[in-house]
């Protein structure tokens, strides 16, 4: 017979036991919680908040976070046709992770208009990493929204006045408002030695590199990503590369001893993750033969990267213009321009265009024609650029109000 202290004590034991199968399995849950945690990705605001990591750090683990889909859609540059994200546009930005969108005046008619939509585009594109928003606002008669918002003069007129912090003064002026408007990045100055309407500051080219290097500071200073373009230069050009082919007969000598200067003057800045470099669609006969700029290896990689030492991010001129899209088709033109040492391809009116670009480049990683630590490289200049945008000041949330 069992007495009262004997089936104290066993009950005591029982509860001692049933106790500690409770504890191990609440500390099992949680090692299992945690260790699932820890191993999720992070995601890219974490990342570029960490204090803790080094800028190469944070490039690193959101790299490696990526798939190969997700790669290659951040090296082109898209567009949509209308004021507002279609399902269409929607769905090409959820298939391919597009890394950015350039919009025109035909995307653009209000400024609460244009917040809504670069809104939507953030939220549907910028889930991994945060869109490119650009914008052509050069001045003079390259500028978008005129009714609403106020352009800069030409870029020959601020030159005209002979004082190069004009330039600054207009680039420090109009970066909040397109910040505003939820814009990231201006396509602008212009670094070329004489172009169609006055988008040019000189045809001297110490005085237009003392005036596209008053404008890129004025951009960095304004937390605004810019691209210098088009380089190396197209004001030798006597035709439009949005109509044909464009040749300019120029030695690499010639052109190193003036068109690029302004480029030149840019680049040895030492702060390349704050901008972009457009090429040129303009063929270049005695440097590449017959291949446009944004196809040449001789330009992009043994010119600009090899030779002027560039490091950031180069992007092409719109693949649709009919120096290119006459004579290649979007994917073919694209793999060759990834090739010769693009980062960023744009493809910015044409849906089907942007299909073939992404499937092309794609399918020429899989097949081993591009190597994915090429992607790799390029990736590495698109997130330095884009931790750039993230932090303190360079403001990637749309605020609401142009009232400053």
């Amino acid at each position: 017979m069992m007495t009262s202290t004997m089936v104290k004590t066993n009950i005591n034991r029982k509860h001692r036991f049933f106790s500690g199968i409770c504890l191990l399995t609440v500390l099992f849950l949680v090692l299992a919680l945690t260790g699932c945690k820890a191993n999720q990705p992070r995601d890219f605001k974490t990342i570029a908040a960490d204090g803790s990591m080094t800028p190469p750090q944070k490039v690193e683990e959101i790299l490696s976070g990526m798939s190969l889909e997700e790669k290659v859609g951040q090296m082109i540059l898209a567009g949509v046709t209308g004021k507002e994200l279609d399902p269409t546009a929607q769905g090409l930005f959820d298939r391919y992770h597009f890394g950015g969108v350039v919009e025109f005046d035909f995307n653009m008619e209000t400024i609460p208009q244009v917040q809504s939509l670069n809104e939507q585009l953030q939220k549907v594109g910028g889930e991994k990493l945060p869109l490119f928003i650009a914008i052509d606002e050069e001045g003079g008669q390259v500028a978008r929204m005129r009714h609403a918002l106020t352009p800069p003069p030409s870029q020959l007129s601020i030159a005209q006045s002979g004082k190069p912090e004009l330039a600054k003064e207009w680039a420090m002026k109009i970066s909040p408002k397109l910040k505003e408007l939820g814009f990231n990045t201006n396509f602008a100055p212009v670094a070329d030695l004489g172009s169609f309407k006055d988008r040019h500051y000189s045809n001297n080219p110490k005085i237009a590199a003392d005036f596209v290097e008053q404008a890129a500071i004025g951009y960095e200073e304004s937390g605004m990503l810019y691209s210098l373009k088009h380089f190396p230069g197209i004001g030798r050009g006597k035709t439009d590369t949005h109509k044909d082919t464009v040749v300019v007969d120029a030695t690499l000598e010639q052109l190193n001893d003036a068109d690029v200067a302004p480029f030149v003057r840019v680049i040895n800045r030492n702060t390349n993750d704050k901008q972009m470099i457009m090429v040129s669609h303009v063929v270049y006969s005695k440097v590449s033969g017959q291949i446009p700029a944004s196809l040449s290896p001789e330009i992009m990689t043994k010119l600009l990267r090899e030779r002027l030492g560039y490091k950031g991010i180069i992007i092409t001129d719109d693949m649709g213009m009919g120096a290119v899209s006459r004579h290649y088709k979007p994917g073919d033109a694209a793999v060759a321009s990834v090739m010769a040492g693009a980062d960023v391809v744009m493809s910015c009116h044409i849906y089907e265009n942007q299909k073939e670009t992404a499937e092309a480049l794609l399918s020429a990683v899989r097949s081993g024609k591009i190597s994915e630590e090429r992607i790799n490289e390029s990736l590495r200049r698109i997130i330095r650029a884009k931790l750039n945008l993230a932090a303190p000041r360079m403001g990637l949330i749309i605020k609401r109000s142009l009232d400053e």
